[in-house]
């Protein structure tokens, strides 16, 4: 398996735009040429945009976009920004008058880091597409993940700071790759070695302490820990997949999210992820699911390893 930058999958940009002093920002990935996509929601509190359309029993085949943004639910606006500018380059699906493009989108709660009125909108959503490329992707405190946090379990005190990661593999013709916004209300594991590498600190803040142990603890108390979560995430493949095949990827891609985060899918996450499939390749499903699964969980750490700190969060150098 040989380690290949995201955007070298067919068909594939990337663009970022962020606020760092609001600590909040969005991640654009184009398919101009349309793409067949699917999705997966394992949490309890998602903010979404165009799911439904992936349904594989409904009529639209491809997608040109996806949008992964902080801001909640407010962030939602950034998609308005995309299709701003893909309908600009007369990209979409066709309905005589124009071109409609079709947006899916996901959202993180990143409210409570930064100044939450400033939250991705209309403008930065347009600007992450200009800013859309086949280089190399920045990680960390970049696009959707700028304000990206986790370990939430005991409040924002004692939270630490995590990022966007990208991680994708090549296997002879098939390539698959991920790109995630780690979000977390838990802990996330190196699975590879069980080290803890970030999550909600310990009393003197020395150390990372154990968010399933803290809620296992306490579980008859009742308390709003909607604030601060959701990870948002999509992998990509040049394999051919109709939407039953992706939506399927998708689901399968969870298990990077499963191996990485302590715990994952609670009710207070909003965990999300799209599958697209950008080329011709025939392939295994099942091991395009494997693959994707496996470089998923090297987006997540690769998103807390190259997290810097910021609005006075500690990061995994600081540890």
């Amino acid at each position: 398996m040989n380690k290949i930058e995201f955007t070298q999958i067919e068909g594939i940009e990337i663009g970022h735009s962020q606020n760092l002093e609001a600590a909040t920002g969005c991640t654009v990935i184009l398919c101009r040429d349309g793409a067949v996509a699917g999705v997966d929601v394992r949490g309890g509190a998602p903010g979404t945009r165009e799911t439904d359309l992936l349904n594989p029993v409904n009529m639209v085949q491809n997608i040109h976009a996806v949008i992964l943004a902080g801001g909640s639910a407010f962030g939602l606006d950034a998609a308005s920004g995309v299709m701003k500018f893909l309908e600009e380059k007369q990209i979409g699906f066709d309905v005589g008058v124009t071109r409609v493009p079709i947006v899916c989108g996901a959202v993180l709660f990143d409210l409570t880091i930064g100044d939450f009125k400033i939250r991705p909108d209309k403008e930065m959503g347009y600007q992450a597409c200009i800013n859309a490329t086949k280089k190399l992707c920045p990680q960390g405190n970049t696009g959707a993940g700028t304000g990206a946090t986790v370990g939430k379990i005991r409040g924002m005190e004692y939270a630490m700071k995590s990022g966007l990661g990208t991680y994708a593999a090549q296997i002879g013709d098939l390539q698959v790759g991920a790109l995630v916004a780690v979000n977390c209300l838990g802990d996330v594991l190196d699975p590879r070695s069980g080290e803890k590498i970030a999550g909600v600190l310990n009393d003197k803040k020395t150390g990372i302490d154990d968010t399933e142990e803290i809620m296992i603890n306490s579980y008859a108390g009742k308390k709003n820990l909607f604030v601060g979560n959701t990870t948002i995430g999509a992998v990509a493949t040049n394999a051919a997949l109709n939407k039953a095949q992706a939506t399927k990827l998708a689901s399968m891609a969870q298990n990077g999210y499963a191996r990485t985060m302590r715990p994952a899918h609670t009710m207070y996450d909003g965990d999300t992820i799209f599958a697209l499939s950008t080329g011709t390749i025939e392939a295994d499903l099942s091991v395009i699911g494997l693959l994707a699964a496996r470089v998923m969980e090297m987006a997540v750490i690769s998103a807390v390893k190259n997290a810097r700190s910021l609005c006075g969060l500690k990061c995994y150098s600081d540890l």
